[in-house]
């Protein structure tokens, strides 16, 4: 099934600068010929933008490190309320920032606004927890001693976003960041620069509009140079990046060279267990979600299904006929389920990625082929790919960032544990059942080893209040949720004397 025409790039455009222009967007200030926004509903060109230079990076890490002086020792309640003014500017431009996420990263409509709540939603949670900060307090084995552990602002974090979420991701770490009393540069995808400079906009009216300090948030927009020389720079002492694994590898090393910290949401190569009790409506309506929202280019998205033997043939024919009604063409439209992949490249990892697991003995099932090439030459609209593999072949262990949902099969819970878990990345995973003893068995110790799991729920569509993140090759960060503020802090532990004599610990005896 497809849906209407594809809009034109012209009328992209126009929305795209008046999206930007409600946001506060100065037009003529970012405009230049050194990079270029383009957007893969059409695969067409925007317009230039000026991009910032390493030196640059220098200067916006110099700024939010002095705008952190006087932020870190304001009460982090009053931090509380700039975000909390962020969050209302959000809501009002709710709309705007939606268009920027389809026009730059092809999401379907309730998918962009689904981000842009996301952003909302962490905004709600960090005016919150910045009443919640809490330290805690010991016992001392010393007579008339107070023993206790508080949390202090960090200093400047560096964020580097990818395309696929370009804004909330950004906002986890923002938001967060804020009320613990940091501040934030900001170095989003070259692919999705201009939702990076009206969310941007829209942060720094807020900062006026609170009376904070300027400076608090900065964003650098360029290629991996600029990158390079954030994660490098040793006034930043955290830095979350979110990307490739590949990514992930130079990264870490470079900030632990220097002794910094590190935030790292890589790659992830989901997989769901269908067992012979499950419901499976449910499983098919959420595996399908999972497989091909966002075309596939979530970390959390579901790429292998691990399926009990014999329900297989049934759960591979009901997948098929989903795949196969499933409506693609241009997100804007309200029909719209399956928009473009960002770009060509995409669209040759997954080709790729077919061809090699039908040579590994895969049957494609459905879907694999491009869509409008003649209507939209240069955009890459696909039909999700659903392969049928007889074992956890090479490329299924991959993973290929594209709408390909692999499917295998298994005898017993321990061999479909296994299945799951025998793959480099680790951060979603799920389980569809009727029987509580299976559901407890995947959560357990010895279950699925990654960072999410879930019960009768497919692999993406994580809420705020969770911490969110991976282990393994996924990077083992936390953001977002639960306790994840703490890694926006430095944590001090304190002894107090009010006893009036020397009492040193472990009975040491010292006095002359």
């Amino acid at each position: 099934m497809v849906t209407a025409a594809i809009s034109g790039t012209d009328e992209i455009r126009a929305r795209a600068e008046q999206a930007l222009t409600r946001c506060g967007v100065d037009l003529t200030a970012v405009k230049g010929d050194a990079l270029t926004a383009r957007t893969p509903l059409t695969g067409a060109d925007l317009f230039g933008l000026r991009a910032h230079t390493p030196e640059d990076v220098d200067r916006a890490v110099e700024a939010a490190h002095t705008a952190f002086l006087t932020w870190r020792t304001t009460p982090a309640p009053v931090r509380g309320a700039l975000v909390k003014r962020f969050g209302e500017l959000l809501t009002e431009h709710k709309q705007d920032l939606a268009d920027l996420v389809t026009i730059e990263a092809g999401k379907i409509r309730s998918e962009a606004l689904g981000e842009v709540q996301e952003m909302i939603d962490i905004c709600d949670f960090a005016v919150g927890l910045s009443r919640q900060l809490y330290g805690r307090t010991m016992p001392s084995e010393r007579p008339g001693h107070r023993l206790m552990e508080t949390w202090h602002p960090l200093g400047v974090v560096g964020v580097i976003s990818a395309f696929n979420f370009p804004v909330a991701v950004w906002a986890w770490n923002a938001a967060v960041a804020l009320v613990c009393g940091d501040t934030v540069v900001w170095k989003p995808s070259e692919l999705t620069p201009l939702t990076a400079l009206a969310c941007a906009a829209l942060l720094d009216l807020a900062i006026a509009d609170a009376g904070a300090p300027k400076g608090l948030n900065q964003v650098v927009v360029g290629a991996a140079d600029v990158g390079e020389r954030l994660v490098d720079s040793p006034r930043v002492p955290l830095v979350s990046a979110t990307g490739s694994t590949r990514m992930g590898r130079a990264v870490g090393p470079r900030v632990a060279a220097r002794f910094g910290r590190t935030i790292l949401e890589l790659g992830g190569n989901n997989a769901a267990v269908v067992t012979p009790s499950a419901d499976l409506d449910l499983t098919v309506n959420a595996a399908v979600f999972a497989a091909a929202g966002t075309a596939g280019q979530r970390c959390t998205t579901l790429r292998r299904l691990i399926v009990h033997e014999d329900i297989a043939d049934t759960v591979v024919e009901r997948l098929t006929a989903a795949f196969e009604r499933l409506p693609i063409g241009d997100p804007f439209q309200d029909t719209t389920l399956v928009g473009p992949l960002v770009n060509e490249a995409a669209f040759g990892r997954m080709r790729e990625a077919v061809e090699r697991a039908t040579a590994e003995g895969g049957t494609l099932c459905a879907g694999g082929e491009r869509q409008f090439p003649d209507a939209a030459p240069g955009a890459y609209y696909v039909r999700p790919a659903l392969v049928r593999m007889p074992a956890q072949t090479a490329v299924v262990r991959e993973e290929t960032f594209a709408p390909i949902l692999y499917v295998l099969t298994y005898r017993d819970l321990d061999e479909a544990i296994r299945l799951n878990n025998e793959v480099p990345q680790g951060l979603s995973a799920g389980i569809f059942t009727a029987d509580q003893s299976e559901a407890e068995r995947f959560l357990a110790p010895d279950g699925a080893d990654c960072g999410i799991a879930n019960v009768n729920i497919g692999t993406s569509g994580a809420e705020i209040g969770g911490a969110f993140g991976g282990e393994k090759e996924t990077g083992g960060g936390r953001e977002s949720g639960s306790d994840a503020w703490r890694a926006y802090m430095r944590r001090a532990t304190n002894t107090v004397n009010y006893s009036g004599r020397v009492a040193l610990a472990q009975g040491v005896d010292f006095s002359q």
